[in-house]
């Protein structure tokens, strides 16, 4: 409520009824609820129409509250004056100073010597002279702004003339930029934002300087289009590069159909052309130049509601180049803060940031109770092959066509039943183009021994046929086929113990163990004369034993009680519904669930061990020398924030030796302190190390650092160090990096309430 229109209905209590009912015909607010006033004397000026309270004066009603030394109210001309230490709070919102003067009728008033509080912002204006120019705008002469509690406040703006909007921006005349008192930049103009809202406008620039990059300046600009979508443009001129512009472009229809598009692009003053003049500019481990100064990158991810239950999904990840997302992996339209915002929003990813070949793909799918439909445009963009090669063989599917049914029984028999069937066109520039039908039932027989033994055989057909378009050897048929069956017995069981918990969480810990062993076999076939396109064209032979063993462990813990929406006994209040939600129609809303529909305890998987193996009996029957495969194994322990692993590996039984063997490990404890370390190692493939550390050395800082090094190749590919220091209204995060040898210092200051400065 405006606080000019709230301060003088007090003045009814107290004096004849007429006059009491003519004030409080003026002012806004709950006529229900009276204005309550206490002063030392309350005086009526019959000549001037003014009343006068003296002596402590505090008037209050709702949340709305002033104090102040003396008080007069022109009824007539609506005017109203409080002086000497006057405090004023409206909800959370805090003014004081020595004088104010009301204009009612205009909603106006000027503040004498004093400060505004704003709460949701937790911003401060100081000055000689505030005056509130309109609903939420604000004029100060030789005035500050600042969001830092406190008289002697850690960063402040001041200026002669400051304007501010609530909820909108502030700007300031001649302003000068003061640290703890100490001045360290002017400008004759500033305009910074004031708001919690999204409003349009111009955000903070982020900053910075990079040996690819040189001086660069990021400039974005918002605009709010209407309440269900949004913009920002993005002005990056860059010393070395040119200006590269992009554009992100966010809508929300509904919770089910919603997208994202970007796009930036710009045109590079530096290319690749593989001469030692361009090295500069290249990459390592890249094999391919990049002659091409037209540079850009398409990327959107949209989720869409379709009519009849079905939805639609829409990725795109085009790129102009090779090196593209190398050198533009970093800042705000960058590879990495992109694939954060995609995975924390659409929950799905882009390709690595090495992957030339680019995936494009629109889905759309239904999901019955039984029965699961999906058609799929995959488009392969292979960067280089469309860029630089004369030829283009990269794989298309377009479309791709599943009707999958899921495993269900026939006419309660016992029996049960699956089936998955495709229809695939691929279709490449260059090379075998052609279609592919595949359908592949199964039936099932699951059984139980004294409900200890589970035995499940099954066995399946598959058929398959190629019509093709196009053949590299004209001598082989345009159509063919293929049948095969398969068949597999699954043997399992499990069994488990209840025991207490030595940890005081939890009460309970079950302990479960799953044995499982299954035998699969598909006959010998020759396949050499069919097309090839994926994996799946070429079924290989099968008689082979798996066997696994699967430990878990669960952790019984108990459920917090829900809340009870009626008072306990003896309370004051009387009792009363819970609220509706606010985003919901009163009959929407969710209500308090009655303690017998809520579960006793809160069950937790925290650790899961898993190992298996196959034996090969068909090579043992070739004396083949490896009839065992390696052993596979899982670990996952999730001890909520404080730990988890996730780790895996394949051992050679026959090297006695690693073939494969990757570990994260995340480390956090109550202070803040967190550490993650990955290892991966793959034989003559890979082996690296990656970490992450963040140390909080006292209650504002807090020290990282970052660490990846190729153990293969014995080079560091990325090495930093920084620090953040968080104060109560200002923070500064402080990075050194190098990257692939690009290297690299930002400066990133936060000032509470205005929002970012550097990067």
């Amino acid at each position: 409520m405006p606080f000019f229109l709230i301060i003088f209905s007090f003045l009814g209590i107290g004096c004849p009824a007429a006059r009491a009912a003519d004030l409080t015909d003026h002012l806004s607010g709950d006529a229900k609820v009276p204005w309550q006033i206490s002063a030392d004397t309350v005086e009526y000026d019959a000549a001037n129409t003014t009343y006068h309270a003296r002596g402590n004066v505090v008037i209050e009603k709702q949340k709305t509250r002033l104090v102040a030394d003396r008080v007069a109210f022109n009824r007539q001309a609506m005017t109203a004056s409080a002086t000497g230490n006057v405090v004023m709070t409206v909800d959370n919102d805090v003014l004081t100073g020595n004088q104010i003067d009301l204009d009612m009728n205009h909603e106006t008033g000027v503040l004498h010597d004093g400060s505004i509080f704003f709460n949701k912002t937790h911003f401060y204006i100081r000055g000689q002279c505030i005056e509130k120019t309109g609903k939420d705008t604000y004029r100060a002469e030789r005035a500050s702004v600042t969001s830092c509690d406190g008289d002697r406040p850690d960063w402040v703006i001041t200026g002669r003339q400051v304007k501010v909007t609530v909820e909108g921006y502030g700007s300031a005349n001649h302003a000068l930029f003061k640290v703890r008192q100490v001045p360290v930049l002017y400008t004759p103009y500033i305009l910074f934002p004031v708001k919690t809202k999204r409003q349009s406008g111009l955000l903070m620039p982020e900053m910075g300087y990079s040996d690819r990059k040189g001086v660069f300046w990021d400039q974005p600009i918002f605009w709010a289009i209407n309440d269900s979508s949004d913009a920002t443009v993005y002005v990056n001129p860059m010393e070395e590069r040119g200006t590269k512009v992009g554009l992100e472009y966010r809508y929300a229809l509904s919770d089910l159909s919603f997208g994202t598009i970007m796009a930036d692009g710009l045109k590079d003053r530096r290319t690749d052309d593989g001469t030692e003049e361009t090295e500069r500019w290249a990459y390592d481990d890249d094999n391919y130049s990049r002659p091409n100064t037209d540079r850009y990158w398409l990327r959107a991810k949209i989720d869409q509601e379709l009519p009849a239950g079905f939805s639609a999904y829409l990725d795109l990840d085009i790129v102009s180049d090779q090196d593209y997302l190398d050198d533009f992996k970093g800042g705000r339209s960058g590879y990495h803060r992109t694939l954060d915002y995609f995975e924390s929003v659409f929950d799905r990813d882009l390709d690595t940031l090495e992957d030339n070949t680019r995936t494009n793909k629109l889905n759309i799918n239904q999901t019955w109770s039984h029965y699961v439909f999906n058609a799929d445009l995959l488009w392969n963009d292979n960067v280089v092959k469309r860029r630089w090669a004369e030829e283009d063989d990269t794989l298309q599917q377009l479309p791709v066509v599943m009707f999958n049914g899921l495993k269900q029984e026939v006419l309660d028999s016992g029996l049960y039943w699956d089936i998955d069937s495709e229809y695939t066109y691929f279709y490449r520039e260059d090379g075998e183009r052609g279609h592919r039908t595949d359908i592949h039932p199964r039936a099932y027989l699951p059984l139980r021994w004294n409900n200890f033994l589970s035995i499940e055989p099954s066995v399946g057909w598959r058929q398959t046929t190629w019509v093709m378009d196009r053949r590299t050897d004209d001598d082989l048929s345009r159509t063919s086929t293929r049948e095969i069956y398969d068949f597999e017995l699954d043997l399992s069981t499990e069994i488990s113990k209840i025991m207490a918990s030595p940890f005081g969480i939890a009460d309970r810990i079950r302990h479960s163990i799953k044995p499982e062993v299954v035998y699969a076999y598909i006959p010998e076939q020759d396949q050499s004369d069919l097309p090839y396109f994926t994996s799946s064209d070429r079924i290989e032979e099968a008689n082979r034993i798996t066997y696994s063993l699967t430990n878990t462990f669960t952790a019984r813990m108990a459920r917090p009680a829900p809340p009870s929406s009626s008072p306990s006994p003896g309370a004051d209040e009387p009792a009363t519904a819970p609220p509706p939600s606010p985003t919901l129609p009163p009959q929407d809303a969710e209500t308090v669930p009655s303690p017998e529909t809520v579960p006793a305890f809160n069950y937790h998987r925290f650790c899961r061990f898993y190992l298996e193996q196959s034996y090969n009996i068909a090579a043992a029957r070739e004396n083949e020398r490896e009839v065992l495969s390696d052993i596979y194994g899982e670990l996952e322990i999730d001890l909520g924030r404080y730990l988890s692993v996730d780790a895996d590996a394949e051992y050679d039984t026959y090297d006695t030796r690693f073939s494969s063997h990757n570990v994260e490990i995340r480390l956090k404890d109550n202070r803040g302190d967190q550490l993650s370390v990955e290892h991966r190692y793959k034989t003559r493939v890979n082996k690296s190390i990656c970490g992450t550390l963040s140390v909080v050395l006292t209650d504002r800082l807090t020290v990282r650092g970052e660490y990846e090094r190729n153990l293969m190749e014995e080079k560091d590919i990325v090495q930093g160090v920084g620090f953040l220091y968080q104060a109560q209204c200002w923070g500064m995060d402080v990075f050194f990096a190098d990257e692939d040898g690009d290297l690299s210092v930002s400066v990133l200051i936060n000032l509470m309430g205005v929002g970012n400065i550097g990067k």
